[in-house]
Parts: structure tokens; C-alpha cells; sequence
């Protein structure tokens, strides 16, 4: 019996001598799966800071800008880039950005948003190098829109033609450049400069300022309900809850007007063409000192086929405080530049067809 428990003993120990040994990568060999793993793991290995009331501290300053678009490009079919390919869609976004132009005008205007906004902290397809920043729908695009959605926009698109150009009027111009809101605050993307925004916490709320606009959300989050369907907003309403390490935000309500001509994406409630019945779920998670994870799904049965979920980090060692106020104002002085630069330029056009048709 004794020879017996021995030998089961050596052959107990010699197993797992020899599964120990499997996990030590020999010199000059590649570790294996299950190494990697727990080296991640570890690595992952992150304590959130806590504020006073025992929550994760999400607050300070942080940045979503990027120049990774939020679908992925047509003629990409990967999710992931490669270090030499982000380098080289990097690039090609700069060239992009160096070209955009104010659609519609008398004279296109150039403008770089990089240079114009001082931004240096475009993160481009840091921290995954994703080929666009929506994560769930297969193809990594928006869902096909409803019947109802594209009759929507048919009849924007009608009434856009009806009213004219967008400096025909002040009342033809996105609310961005009437410096009445952006799109910015709910989901919050990035807006090509100024994507810098300050949380701050205290007993039963978080504050989310936006740099751009100086537009913020206050976020209770002691499970009162939302307002009645009756009671809309331009932002919706937010309602936080805290489940595990994971800040979660739900807002609806949104109002559904639609401010003329311009781009309603502009005015934050008709997100991406949405209906005012768009619901909006975001999870904000801090994985390290200077990331936090944002991840936001849109549900809106008018207006795309299927709920969609993108995802973009919020850094914080690019940027420092504080925000200063983005001094923009409803009727601020550009408007009337503008409305005055397209009667000009059409005043100058007027007179060399004119001369024209004299010679």
C-alpha cells in the first residue's frame, strides 16, 4: 500500500513539474498564449482613484480628439489598422482637414481646423488603431436608415432648397455658427478642435463641461425619473447611475426641432438625422490614470434599422486646464460679417455678368 500512495506521489510531482515547465518560454522561444494573457493581465492591473462619497473620480480634463471618422471608410474592411497604415490614414486625414470648405457659400471658405484651432492633440488611431469609431454594426458603418428617416430627410432636403443658401439669412445657419449649441454634448464626439471637456463631481451629480460652446450637462444620480414624454429638451435629459467601476448615463427627451437649413447634426437633438425618439446609453470607465473609456450605443427604431455602438477614448495627458470660455454668442459679430462678405460677393458677381453680357 505504502509502494502504492509512493509511486502516485512521483507521478502527482512529475506532472506538475512538467506543467510548470510549460509555461516558462525557453530563451530565444515566443511565450506562450497563457503567458501573454497573465502578462496583460497584469499589466491591465489598475485601482481607480475613489472621491470622497466612494465613487470612481472621473474628474478632471479630458480630450476625444481624434481624427479616426466614426464609420469606418467604404472601402476599408478591417477593423484594426496597422501602425504603417494609421500613419499613412493619419496623413491622408490632415490633407483632408487642410481642404474642407464651407459648402454652399458664394466662394467655398478654406479653413484648417488643426492650425485654425491651435490643436496639437489630434490622437489619431492611438489606443487600438481603429478603422472607425463605431464598434457595433457589422460592416463598422451606421445601419441602413428607416423608410421613415429618408422621407424625413427628403423633406429637409425640400425645404432646405426653398429657403435658399445658408447665408441668406441668419435663420438658414446651423446653430454652431449661430453659436447656439453643438453637437458635442450628447453623444460626445470629437468636433475637430476644442474636443476638450472637464468633469466634475460632487454627492448626487456629475458635471460634464464641453470646452466648445461652453455647453455642459448636469447629471443626477440619485434615481429620480425622467420627465414626462411631454417634456422635451434640445439635449435631452440625463439620468447617471454607478454600476460596479462604470458611470452610466441614459438621456431621452429630445426635442425635434429643426433650425432651417443647417446641419441639424449642429443642433445635438436631431443627432445624425435622429428622431426625437433617439435614446442614448453611455458608459464612461477609467482603465488607467490617464484614459477613460467611452462608449455610447444609440437606439432610435425611427430612424436606423438597429440600435449601434461606438466607442473613443478620453485622454488626459494631452491636455491641461483650465477651459477657458469659447467666447461665442448667439449674434456675435461673425454673423453679421458674414451676411455682409455673401451680399458683397454676390453684389461683385451681379456686376461681372452684367459687364459680360455689355461686351
Amino acid at each position: 500500500m505504502t509502494h502504492r500512495c509512493l509511486v502516485f506521489v512521483g507521478v502527482l510531482t512529475a506532472l506538475t513539474a512538467v506543467l510548470l515547465l510549460a509555461t516558462i518560454p525557453v530563451a530565444g522561444q515566443a511565450p506562450s498564449a497563457a503567458a501573454k494573457a497573465n502578462g496583460a493581465a497584469a499589466k491591465k492591473a489598475y485601482t481607480q482613484p475613489r472621491t470622497p462619497d466612494g465613487h470612481p473620480d472621473l474628474q478632471g480634463f479630458w480630450t476625444n480628439s481624434t481624427y479616426t471618422p466614426l464609420e469606418r471608410p467604404k472601402n476599408v474592411t478591417k477593423e484594426l489598422y496597422t501602425p504603417e497604415e494609421a500613419a499613412a490614414a493619419e496623413k491622408a486625414a490632415a490633407a483632408r482637414e487642410d481642404e474642407q470648405t464651407v459648402p454652399g457659400t458664394v466662394a467655398d471658405v478654406h479653413y484648417d481646423l488643426t492650425q485654425f484651432g491651435l490643436d496639437r492633440s489630434q490622437s489619431t488611431y492611438a489606443k487600438g488603431l481603429r478603422t472607425g469609431l463605431i464598434v457595433d454594426s457589422p460592416d463598422g458603418r451606421l445601419p441602413p436608415m428607416t423608410e421613415e428617416a429618408q422621407k424625413r430627410a427628403a423633406e429637409l432636403a425640400a425645404t432646405r432648397k426653398q429657403m435658399g443658401g445658408p447665408l441668406d439669412a441668419a435663420q438658414n445657419m446651423n446653430l454652431g455658427d449661430r453659436c447656439i449649441m453643438m453637437a458635442n454634448t450628447s453623444p460626445m464626439l470629437p468636433m475637430g478642435y476644442m474636443s476638450n471637456y472637464q468633469i466634475v463631481q460632487g454627492p448626487g451629480y456629475v458635471m460634464i463641461l464641453v470646452e466648445r460652446m461652453h455647453d455642459f450637462r448636469i447629471i443626477p444620480l440619485d434615481g429620480r425619473p425622467h420627465p414626462p414624454a411631454n417634456v422635451r429638451q434640445w439635449k435631452g435629459d440625463s439620468r447617471g447611475r454607478w454600476e460596479g467601476n462604470t458611470l452610466i448615463v441614459e438621456t431621452k427627451n429630445y426635442n425635434s426641432k429643426r433650425p432651417g437649413i443647417g446641419d441639424n447634426a449642429s443642433a445635438g437633438q436631431a443627432f445624425r438625422g435622429a428622431s426625437e425618439d433617439m435614446r442614448l446609453t453611455e458608459w464612461l470607465t477609467r482603465v488607467d490614470a490617464d484614459t477613460i473609456q467611452y462608449r455610447f450605443t444609440i437606439e432610435d427604431a425611427k430612424t436606423w434599422a438597429r440600435p449601434w455602438t461606438a466607442e473613443i477614448p478620453m485622454l488626459k495627458d494631452r491636455i491641461q486646464g483650465p477651459l477657458f470660455e469659447h467666447a461665442c454668442h448667439e449674434g456675435n459679430y461673425s454673423i453679421t460679417n458674414m451676411l455682409a462678405g455673401a451680399r458683397d460677393a454676390e453684389k461683385k458677381a451681379a456686376e461681372a455678368t452684367a459687364k459680360k453680357g455689355s461686351n
